[in-house]
Protein backbone atom coordinates (compact mmCIF):
# COMPACT_ATOMS: atom_id res chain seq x y z
CA UNK A 1 0.00 0.00 0.00
CA UNK A 2 2.97 2.30 0.51
CA UNK A 3 4.03 1.90 -3.12
CA UNK A 4 2.99 4.83 -5.42
CA UNK A 5 1.60 2.50 -8.12
CA UNK A 6 -0.79 0.96 -5.59
CA UNK A 7 -3.11 3.94 -6.01
CA UNK A 8 -3.06 3.99 -9.81
CA UNK A 9 -6.24 1.89 -9.82
CA UNK A 10 -8.34 3.85 -7.31
CA UNK A 11 -11.28 1.43 -7.17
CA UNK A 12 -9.08 -1.62 -6.55
CA UNK A 13 -6.95 0.30 -4.03
CA UNK A 14 -10.02 1.33 -2.04
CA UNK A 15 -11.29 -2.27 -1.92
CA UNK A 16 -7.93 -3.54 -0.64
CA UNK A 17 -7.65 -0.68 1.88
CA UNK A 18 -11.09 -1.52 3.22
CA UNK A 19 -10.18 -5.20 3.60
CA UNK A 20 -6.96 -4.30 5.43
CA UNK A 21 -8.90 -1.98 7.73
CA UNK A 22 -11.39 -4.77 8.53
CA UNK A 23 -8.64 -7.28 9.32
CA UNK A 24 -6.88 -4.70 11.49
CA UNK A 25 -10.09 -4.04 13.41
CA UNK A 26 -10.64 -7.78 14.01
CA UNK A 27 -7.05 -8.16 15.26
CA UNK A 28 -7.51 -5.21 17.62
CA UNK A 29 -10.75 -6.70 18.97
CA UNK A 30 -9.06 -10.02 19.76
CA UNK A 31 -6.11 -8.22 21.33
CA UNK A 32 -8.45 -6.19 23.54
CA UNK A 33 -10.35 -9.35 24.52
CA UNK A 34 -7.07 -11.08 25.41
CA UNK A 35 -6.07 -8.13 27.63
CA UNK A 36 -9.43 -8.33 29.42
CA UNK A 37 -9.00 -12.07 30.02
CA UNK A 38 -5.49 -11.58 31.40
CA UNK A 39 -6.79 -8.85 33.73
CA UNK A 40 -9.48 -11.18 35.09
CA UNK A 41 -6.92 -13.97 35.56
CA UNK A 42 -4.66 -11.62 37.54
CA UNK A 43 -7.51 -10.51 39.79
CA UNK A 44 -8.55 -14.11 40.33
CA UNK A 45 -5.03 -15.15 41.37
CA UNK A 46 -4.85 -12.27 43.86
CA UNK A 47 -8.26 -13.09 45.29
CA UNK A 48 -7.37 -16.77 45.67
CA UNK A 49 -4.09 -16.01 47.42
CA UNK A 50 -5.60 -13.60 49.94
CA UNK A 51 -9.17 -14.93 50.02
CA UNK A 52 -10.24 -11.33 49.36
CA UNK A 53 -14.02 -11.04 48.95
CA UNK A 54 -13.79 -7.49 47.59
CA UNK A 55 -11.54 -8.68 44.78
CA UNK A 56 -13.97 -11.51 44.02
CA UNK A 57 -16.73 -8.89 43.73
CA UNK A 58 -14.54 -6.83 41.39
CA UNK A 59 -13.95 -9.90 39.24
CA UNK A 60 -17.70 -10.42 38.93
CA UNK A 61 -18.22 -6.83 37.74
CA UNK A 62 -15.37 -7.26 35.21
CA UNK A 63 -16.86 -10.47 33.80
CA UNK A 64 -20.06 -8.78 32.57
CA UNK A 65 -18.42 -6.52 29.94
CA UNK A 66 -16.04 -9.36 29.07
CA UNK A 67 -18.96 -11.69 28.32
CA UNK A 68 -20.66 -8.96 26.25
CA UNK A 69 -17.47 -8.37 24.28
CA UNK A 70 -17.01 -12.10 23.71
CA UNK A 71 -20.60 -12.45 22.47
CA UNK A 72 -20.07 -9.60 19.98
CA UNK A 73 -16.90 -11.18 18.60
CA UNK A 74 -18.54 -14.61 18.45
CA UNK A 75 -21.43 -13.18 16.41
CA UNK A 76 -19.08 -11.33 14.08
CA UNK A 77 -17.13 -14.56 13.53
CA UNK A 78 -20.26 -15.94 11.84
CA UNK A 79 -19.92 -13.25 9.16
CA UNK A 80 -17.33 -15.12 7.14
CA UNK A 81 -19.11 -15.42 3.78
CA UNK A 82 -17.51 -13.66 0.77
CA UNK A 83 -20.01 -10.76 0.64
CA UNK A 84 -20.71 -10.33 4.37
CA UNK A 85 -18.34 -7.39 4.84
CA UNK A 86 -19.89 -5.39 1.98
CA UNK A 87 -22.25 -2.44 2.13
CA UNK A 88 -25.89 -3.35 1.48
CA UNK A 89 -28.77 -2.16 -0.68
CA UNK A 90 -32.15 -2.69 1.01
CA UNK A 91 -35.33 -2.40 -1.08
CA UNK A 92 -38.88 -2.61 0.23
CA UNK A 93 -42.01 -3.13 -1.88
CA UNK A 94 -45.61 -3.47 -0.66
CA UNK A 95 -47.64 -6.47 -1.67
CA UNK A 96 -51.19 -6.44 -3.00
CA UNK A 97 -53.63 -4.48 -0.88
CA UNK A 98 -53.15 -0.81 -1.76
CA UNK A 99 -52.99 1.56 1.19
CA UNK A 100 -52.75 -1.22 3.80
CA UNK A 101 -49.62 -2.80 2.36
CA UNK A 102 -48.08 0.56 1.40
CA UNK A 103 -48.42 1.70 5.01
CA UNK A 104 -46.84 -1.58 6.17
CA UNK A 105 -43.91 -1.02 3.78
CA UNK A 106 -43.32 2.39 5.34
CA UNK A 107 -43.46 0.88 8.84
CA UNK A 108 -40.75 -1.60 7.80
CA UNK A 109 -38.66 1.23 6.36
CA UNK A 110 -38.85 3.10 9.67
CA UNK A 111 -37.91 -0.10 11.56
CA UNK A 112 -34.78 -0.62 9.46
CA UNK A 113 -33.76 3.05 9.65
CA UNK A 114 -33.98 2.85 13.45
CA UNK A 115 -31.83 -0.29 13.41
CA UNK A 116 -29.24 1.32 11.11
CA UNK A 117 -29.00 4.39 13.33
CA UNK A 118 -28.58 2.27 16.47
CA UNK A 119 -25.77 0.29 14.78
CA UNK A 120 -24.01 3.45 13.61
CA UNK A 121 -24.48 2.69 9.91
CA UNK A 122 -24.74 5.52 7.40
CA UNK A 123 -27.66 5.31 4.99
CA UNK A 124 -28.65 7.05 1.79
CA UNK A 125 -31.98 6.82 0.02
CA UNK A 126 -31.38 5.79 -3.59
CA UNK A 127 -35.04 5.80 -4.59
CA UNK A 128 -38.27 6.68 -2.81
CA UNK A 129 -41.81 6.59 -4.20
CA UNK A 130 -44.58 7.79 -1.95
CA UNK A 131 -47.89 5.90 -1.69
CA UNK A 132 -51.16 7.09 -3.17
CA UNK A 133 -52.89 7.80 0.16
CA UNK A 134 -50.39 6.69 2.81
CA UNK A 135 -47.15 4.74 3.09
CA UNK A 136 -44.76 4.08 0.20
CA UNK A 137 -44.83 2.35 -3.17
CA UNK A 138 -41.15 1.46 -2.93
CA UNK A 139 -37.84 2.50 -1.39
CA UNK A 140 -34.21 1.55 -1.95
CA UNK A 141 -31.63 2.41 0.71
CA UNK A 142 -27.84 2.15 0.52
CA UNK A 143 -26.42 1.07 3.90
CA UNK A 144 -22.74 1.86 4.44
CA UNK A 145 -20.58 0.28 7.11
CA UNK A 146 -18.65 -2.84 8.06
CA UNK A 147 -20.67 -6.06 7.61
CA UNK A 148 -23.87 -4.20 6.65
CA UNK A 149 -24.84 -6.96 4.20
CA UNK A 150 -23.79 -9.73 6.58
CA UNK A 151 -26.25 -8.57 9.21
CA UNK A 152 -29.07 -7.41 6.95
CA UNK A 153 -29.18 -10.44 4.65
CA UNK A 154 -31.35 -12.11 7.30
CA UNK A 155 -34.17 -9.68 6.42
CA UNK A 156 -34.64 -10.73 2.78
CA UNK A 157 -38.08 -12.17 2.14
CA UNK A 158 -41.76 -11.48 2.70
CA UNK A 159 -42.88 -9.86 5.97
CA UNK A 160 -46.48 -10.35 7.15
CA UNK A 161 -48.47 -7.91 9.30
CA UNK A 162 -51.68 -8.71 11.22
CA UNK A 163 -53.46 -5.76 12.87
CA UNK A 164 -56.67 -3.78 13.26
CA UNK A 165 -56.52 -1.49 10.26
CA UNK A 166 -56.39 2.26 10.97
CA UNK A 167 -57.83 2.75 7.46
CA UNK A 168 -60.92 0.56 8.02
CA UNK A 169 -63.89 2.43 9.52
CA UNK A 170 -65.31 -0.92 10.67
CA UNK A 171 -62.11 -1.63 12.65
CA UNK A 172 -61.63 -5.06 11.14
CA UNK A 173 -58.47 -7.12 11.32
CA UNK A 174 -56.32 -7.04 8.18
CA UNK A 175 -53.32 -9.01 6.96
CA UNK A 176 -50.76 -7.17 4.84
CA UNK A 177 -47.54 -8.22 3.12
CA UNK A 178 -44.38 -6.45 2.00
CA UNK A 179 -41.23 -7.86 0.44
CA UNK A 180 -37.71 -6.91 1.44
CA UNK A 181 -34.69 -7.56 -0.77
CA UNK A 182 -31.13 -7.17 0.50
CA UNK A 183 -28.24 -7.11 -1.95
CA UNK A 184 -24.50 -6.76 -1.38
CA UNK A 185 -23.07 -3.64 -2.96
CA UNK A 186 -20.37 -4.52 -5.48
CA UNK A 187 -16.92 -3.19 -4.58
CA UNK A 188 -15.34 -4.15 -7.89
CA UNK A 189 -17.52 -3.50 -10.99
CA UNK A 190 -15.16 -5.78 -12.92
CA UNK A 191 -16.89 -8.73 -11.24
CA UNK A 192 -19.92 -8.12 -13.50
CA UNK A 193 -19.80 -8.41 -17.28
CA UNK A 194 -21.81 -5.35 -18.27
CA UNK A 195 -21.93 -3.74 -21.71
CA UNK A 196 -23.35 -0.26 -22.17
CA UNK A 197 -24.96 -1.48 -25.40
CA UNK A 198 -27.12 -3.83 -23.29
CA UNK A 199 -28.71 -0.91 -21.45
CA UNK A 200 -31.74 1.19 -22.34
CA UNK A 201 -31.72 4.45 -20.38
CA UNK A 202 -34.91 6.52 -20.13
CA UNK A 203 -35.33 9.86 -18.38
CA UNK A 204 -38.63 11.29 -17.26
CA UNK A 205 -40.17 13.72 -14.84
CA UNK A 206 -40.28 12.49 -11.28
CA UNK A 207 -43.65 12.11 -9.59
CA UNK A 208 -44.85 12.59 -6.03
CA UNK A 209 -43.53 14.83 -3.29
CA UNK A 210 -40.20 16.52 -3.82
CA UNK A 211 -40.55 20.20 -4.63
CA UNK A 212 -40.92 22.26 -7.80
CA UNK A 213 -38.14 20.42 -9.67
CA UNK A 214 -40.31 17.31 -9.71
CA UNK A 215 -42.60 18.66 -12.41
CA UNK A 216 -40.08 20.81 -14.32
CA UNK A 217 -37.03 18.63 -15.03
CA UNK A 218 -36.49 15.15 -16.44
CA UNK A 219 -34.38 14.14 -13.45
CA UNK A 220 -35.77 10.63 -12.93
CA UNK A 221 -33.88 7.76 -14.56
CA UNK A 222 -34.97 4.28 -15.59
CA UNK A 223 -32.39 1.73 -16.75
CA UNK A 224 -33.37 -1.54 -18.40
CA UNK A 225 -30.82 -4.35 -18.75
CA UNK A 226 -32.10 -5.89 -21.95
CA UNK A 227 -30.51 -9.38 -21.72
CA UNK A 228 -32.10 -10.09 -18.31
CA UNK A 229 -35.09 -7.74 -18.36
CA UNK A 230 -34.05 -6.22 -15.02
CA UNK A 231 -35.47 -2.70 -14.65
CA UNK A 232 -34.20 -0.17 -12.10
CA UNK A 233 -35.49 3.34 -11.59
CA UNK A 234 -34.42 6.19 -9.32
CA UNK A 235 -35.94 9.62 -8.80
CA UNK A 236 -35.01 10.70 -5.27
CA UNK A 237 -32.21 13.09 -6.35
CA UNK A 238 -32.62 16.43 -8.10
CA UNK A 239 -29.73 15.60 -10.42
CA UNK A 240 -30.24 13.24 -13.34
CA UNK A 241 -26.55 12.29 -13.04
CA UNK A 242 -26.96 11.30 -9.36
CA UNK A 243 -30.08 9.30 -10.13
CA UNK A 244 -28.20 7.45 -12.90
CA UNK A 245 -25.37 6.65 -10.44
CA UNK A 246 -27.92 5.30 -7.95
CA UNK A 247 -29.58 3.20 -10.66
CA UNK A 248 -26.25 1.69 -11.67
CA UNK A 249 -25.46 0.75 -8.04
CA UNK A 250 -28.76 -1.11 -7.73
CA UNK A 251 -28.45 -2.68 -11.19
CA UNK A 252 -24.94 -3.99 -10.51
CA UNK A 253 -26.10 -5.45 -7.19
CA UNK A 254 -29.09 -7.16 -8.82
CA UNK A 255 -26.97 -8.58 -11.64
CA UNK A 256 -24.46 -9.88 -9.11
CA UNK A 257 -27.26 -11.48 -7.08
CA UNK A 258 -28.67 -13.09 -10.23
CA UNK A 259 -25.23 -14.45 -11.04
CA UNK A 260 -24.85 -15.90 -7.52
CA UNK A 261 -28.35 -17.44 -7.60
CA UNK A 262 -27.61 -19.15 -10.92
CA UNK A 263 -24.34 -20.57 -9.55
CA UNK A 264 -26.14 -21.80 -6.44
CA UNK A 265 -28.83 -23.52 -8.49
CA UNK A 266 -26.19 -25.31 -10.58
CA UNK A 267 -24.43 -26.53 -7.42
CA UNK A 268 -27.69 -27.75 -5.91
CA UNK A 269 -28.60 -29.55 -9.15
CA UNK A 270 -25.23 -31.37 -9.13
CA UNK A 271 -25.63 -32.31 -5.46
CA UNK A 272 -29.26 -33.33 -5.85
CA UNK A 273 -30.28 -30.77 -3.25
CA UNK A 274 -33.99 -30.08 -3.57
CA UNK A 275 -34.18 -27.34 -0.92
CA UNK A 276 -36.23 -24.32 -1.91
CA UNK A 277 -34.32 -21.06 -2.24
CA UNK A 278 -36.74 -19.08 -0.08
CA UNK A 279 -35.92 -15.63 -1.44
CA UNK A 280 -39.54 -14.66 -1.82
CA UNK A 281 -41.18 -16.78 0.86
CA UNK A 282 -42.79 -15.50 4.04
CA UNK A 283 -40.09 -15.26 6.68
CA UNK A 284 -41.62 -13.39 9.58
CA UNK A 285 -45.01 -12.43 11.05
CA UNK A 286 -45.75 -9.29 13.07
CA UNK A 287 -49.00 -9.66 15.03
CA UNK A 288 -50.57 -6.60 16.68
CA UNK A 289 -54.01 -8.19 17.27
CA UNK A 290 -55.48 -10.22 19.01
CA UNK A 291 -52.11 -10.55 20.82
CA UNK A 292 -48.68 -9.01 20.26
CA UNK A 293 -45.82 -11.11 18.92
CA UNK A 294 -43.14 -11.15 16.23
CA UNK A 295 -42.15 -14.62 15.06
CA UNK A 296 -39.47 -15.66 12.58
CA UNK A 297 -40.69 -18.74 10.73
CA UNK A 298 -37.18 -19.88 9.70
CA UNK A 299 -35.55 -19.94 13.12
CA UNK A 300 -38.52 -20.01 15.51
CA UNK A 301 -37.23 -16.85 17.26
CA UNK A 302 -40.08 -14.96 18.98
CA UNK A 303 -40.35 -11.57 20.67
CA UNK A 304 -43.44 -10.43 22.57
CA UNK A 305 -42.53 -6.72 22.70
CA UNK A 306 -43.58 -5.82 19.17
CA UNK A 307 -43.06 -2.08 19.69
CA UNK A 308 -39.41 -2.66 20.54
CA UNK A 309 -39.00 -4.61 17.29
CA UNK A 310 -40.66 -1.84 15.28
CA UNK A 311 -38.23 0.57 16.94
CA UNK A 312 -35.34 -1.37 15.44
CA UNK A 313 -34.58 -4.05 18.05
CA UNK A 314 -33.82 -6.76 15.49
CA UNK A 315 -30.82 -8.42 17.15
CA UNK A 316 -32.66 -11.58 18.36
CA UNK A 317 -33.78 -12.36 14.80
CA UNK A 318 -30.47 -11.48 13.14
CA UNK A 319 -28.46 -13.53 15.65
CA UNK A 320 -30.77 -16.54 15.37
CA UNK A 321 -30.56 -16.42 11.57
CA UNK A 322 -26.75 -16.20 11.52
CA UNK A 323 -26.41 -19.13 13.91
CA UNK A 324 -28.86 -21.23 11.88
CA UNK A 325 -27.07 -20.19 8.68
CA UNK A 326 -23.73 -21.33 10.09
CA UNK A 327 -25.16 -24.61 11.37
CA UNK A 328 -26.64 -25.39 7.93
CA UNK A 329 -23.41 -24.48 6.17
CA UNK A 330 -25.07 -21.90 3.95
CA UNK A 331 -22.52 -20.31 1.60
CA UNK A 332 -24.36 -17.21 0.48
Amino acid sequence: MAEPEFWENQEKAQVISREVSLHKKITEQWSELNDQVEEVETFFELAAEENDQETYAEIESTLNPLQTHLAEIELQSLLSKPDDSHNAIVSIHPGAGGTESQDWAEMLMRMYLRWMEAQGYEHDTLDFQVGDEAGIKSVSIEVTGDYAYGYLKSEAGVHRLVRISPFDSAHRRHTSFASVSVLPEIDDPGEIDLNESDLTVDTYRASGAGGQHVNKTDSAVRITHNPTGIVVQCQSERSQHRNRESCMKVLMARLYQKQQDEMRKKMEAKEGDKKEIAWGSQIRSYVFHPYTMVKDHRTGAEVGNIQAVMDGKLDPFIQAFLRRDEAHGNTR
